[in-house]
């Protein structure tokens, strides 16, 4: 047991010395709990996401514990992006394997301390178990915006367009590790353009689409030609029996975590002429907000049917 206390404390301490110190911090980690200095006259803004082995990544050659603790960092940032909140501190949440479990926690930590510090938050703290099953990671973000500047996904209009930053589908094809959220992109877009609703496409377009304007109470009409498909999403639906359109990928893969914005119409306009060059992304309109309930497709020949949300969805049993 002695020995199990030793391996532990000895790794502790190698995690806490590899923290960069930060002014942010009244007091680091490697006490019983951390203490944030908050930058004042802004509201924290707080959210937390897991990720567990088997259902969101497969560690092996083409998925290392660096890239799992970069992209367990990520997805969280990628929230705070869809609020358009400033990334401030992270705690991390930790149960390790056994077998393999210093060299695991080492590449997390790698990961992790790389997107806090291209993002400029600070790794405030967290906590490390080991156990016998597999890799469980959940890490909770702070951020912080004015007092009444966070985006929310309930406030989409009727007239509103709908723009995406980038590009959707075929995240699998090694994107989804690889998440790069847009938390500057939001910043600057927040600064100069007016956001009605916000939510960052973790799930799937068309379904966290739905989930704004139901937030919101409206409907929306989706233009399928404007849809703007990722390349990796021509590659899956050309692999043999994927049967599935680009477009299908587009609308349903998930984890693309692009920026998804509702604005008034000439707010998106500028957004779209003017957002690559104040970003460095493209920005596309895809559709509009009007009053109503659910999802509908437009074709090109103007014609509307139904629209059904598709994307990732945990599933319960009993």
């Amino acid at each position: 047991m002695a020995d199990t206390v030793g391996m532990e404390l000895d790794f502790v301490s190698r995690l806490i010395a590899s923290i960069p110190a930060d002014s942010r911090l009244e007091v680091p980690p490697g006490d019983d709990a951390a203490v944030l200095r908050p930058p004042a006259e802004r509201r924290t803004v707080v959210t937390v996401d897991m990720l567990m082995e088997g259902v969101d990544f497969v560690l092996g050659a083409d998925c290392t514990p660096r890239q799992v603790g970069h992209k367990a960092l990520a997805v969280n940032l990628s929230d705070l992006a869809a609020m358009a909140a400033r990334p401030e501190a992270v705690v991390a949440a930790v149960a390790l394997p056994r077998r393999g479990g210093d060299a695991i926690g080492r590449g997390l930590l790698d990961g992790m301390l790389a997107c806090a510090a291209a993002h400029g938050a600070t790794l405030a703290g967290g906590d490390t178990n080991a156990w016998d099953g597999p890799l469980v990671i959940s890490i909770t973000a702070l951020g912080s915006v004015p007092p009444g500047g966070a985006w929310r996904r309930d406030g989409a209009r009727p007239g509103d367009l709908l723009v995406v930053s980038g590009a959707c589908g075929g995240s699998l094809l090694g994107r989804h590790l690889a998440v790069a959220p847009r938390c500057r992109e939001a910043l600057v877009i927040a600064g100069a353009f007016d956001v009605h609703a916000a939510i960052d496409i973790s799930d799937g377009l068309s379904l966290d689409l739905s989930r704004m304007i139901d937030a919101s109470g409206v409907a929306a009409v989706v233009d399928l030609a404007s849809v703007p498909i990722h390349a990796d999403a021509t590659r899956m639906a050309a692999r043999p029996g994927d049967g599935r359109s680009p477009l299908d990928h587009a609308l349903g893969d998930g984890e693309d975590f692009e920026l998804l914005l509702a604005l008034p119409a000439d707010e998106a306009g500028r957004l779209v002429t003017d957002g690559p060059r104040l970003t460095g992304i493209p920005f596309t309109i895809i559709g509009e907000v009007v009053a109503g309930r659910g999802l509908s497709a437009r074709a090109t020949d103007g014609s509307t049917a139904p629209l059904a949300p598709r994307g990732y969805e945990h599933a319960f049993e009993g």
